[in-house]
């Protein structure tokens, strides 16, 4: 997980498959304990604040918990995954802490309500995936009413604070037992959460303060993309009620079976077909590659079932240096019809053949070992 940090998901106590849910909870209960308010001057507390902050801003994105599971702490290192600043979203995690501990949002006490996301699935060739794509998207989305600036309320009205939860979205009920009073909050009914009521509903969009419209993203589809991975842009989803902040498009990458190439990580392979007498006497063919054509030289005696290493000739690393390799796969073709003459040769083969002429340079097991390696 790499040197001089403790992995994310132990600094938090939770399990490798912890939903969000769950990691949103431990992250709360963690950050009361050693906030810096409640611990002050206490140096050990401050840092491990920062940790449990660090942690919870990777774990509670998707993406970036993809790639901590896969590559670790490398995956934020040398500019890998934007290089996290996690420094600079120490506002998204406050907001976390203190929506659990008043048991509701800035942004819905104020009426305003985070837009939703959306999904655009992508479907891209081999070849696409090996070079990189600049794609563009036309995505049907909610954006804000220019008619009422977002508001909802009619030009030249505002919205006002709802007189039944006082603007806050929520009530609160009392109730009395033998065992004591008992607090709940819900939903007000009369503004349905939202705080705010519109007395003169704008006539453009009924109120609502959002329109829907088709708009042409640009999407930017990086070298070395695997299948399903997701692309986040954010802020371009549905616009957010009453002026809240838009949610974020998510882009699910699909790319196409190859009929030239299996993808195996950031390797390729592929195979090549010999005749007899080719895999006998030696060979150089040209072989395809993600770069073009390449001159391959079989050595005589080559055997079916050997693998070529084109090293670096596979896929780019994503988000990273280098390249996987090409792997190429010998298949000798047995001829199926053959003339009298022909066979006649094969049976002087044959019969003047020996034990040296089909001596094997490694074993079974040896092959076994090569073709796993």
């Amino acid at each position: 997980m790499g040197m001089g940090k403790r992995c994310f998901y132990e600094v938090l106590s939770v399990e490798r498959g912890a939903s969000e849910a769950d990691i949103k909870s431990a992250f709360r209960k963690q950050a009361m304990k050693c906030h810096p308010d409640r611990n002050p001057g206490d140096k050990s507390a401050e840092h491990k604040f920062k940790e449990i902050n660090e942690a919870y801003e990777v774990l509670k994105d998707a993406d970036k918990r993809a790639a901590y599971d896969r590559f670790g702490h490398a995956a934020f290192e040398h500019g890998g995954m934007g290089a996290a600043n996690f420094g600079a979203d120490f506002g998204s995690a406050f907001s976390d802490l203190f929506e659990g501990i008043f048991g509701m949002a800035g942004a819905r006490r104020s009426g305003r309500e985070r837009g939703a996301d959306l999904r655009y699935n992508m479907e891209i060739s081999l070849d696409e995936a090996f070079a990189g794509k600049a794609a563009q998207v036309r995505i049907p989305t909610s954006v804000a009413c220019e008619a009422c600036s977002g508001t909802g309320a009619k030009s030249g009205t505002k919205p006002k604070a709802c007189p039944t939860c006082g603007g806050a979205g929520r009530v609160r009920e009392v109730s009395r037992s033998v065992f004591g009073e008992f607090v709940r909050t819900q939903p007000c009914p009369q503004c349905s959460g939202r705080g705010v009521l519109i007395e003169h509903p704008c006539k453009t969009c009924d109120g609502v303060g959002r329109v829907v419209e088709r708009r042409e993203l640009n999407v930017d589809i990086p070298a070395g993309i695997h299948d399903g991975q997701r692309i986040r842009i954010s802020g371009e989803g549905h616009a957010g009620v009453l002026g809240g902040r838009a949610g974020d498009v998510y882009v699910l990458v699909h790319v196409k079976r190859d009929a030239r190439f299996v993808r195996e990580g950031n390797d390729v392979f592929s195979q090549v077909d010999l005749t007899i007498a080719q895999a006998a006497l030696g060979a150089k063919l040209s072989v395809e590659t993600l770069d073009g054509p390449v001159e391959l030289e079989l050595p005589a005696g080559v055997q079916p079932g050997e693998v070529r290493v084109l090293r670096g000739r596979g896929m780019p690393v994503l988000q990273g240096f280098g390249r996987g390799d090409h792997r190429v796969l010998v298949n000798v073709r047995v001829p199926r019809r053959l003339s009298e003459a022909q066979r006649k040769l094969l049976e002087e083969l044959e019969a003047t053949s020996d034990e040296h002429t089909y001596a094997a340079e490694e074993s079974f097991f040896d092959k076994l070992k090569s073709a796993f390696r």
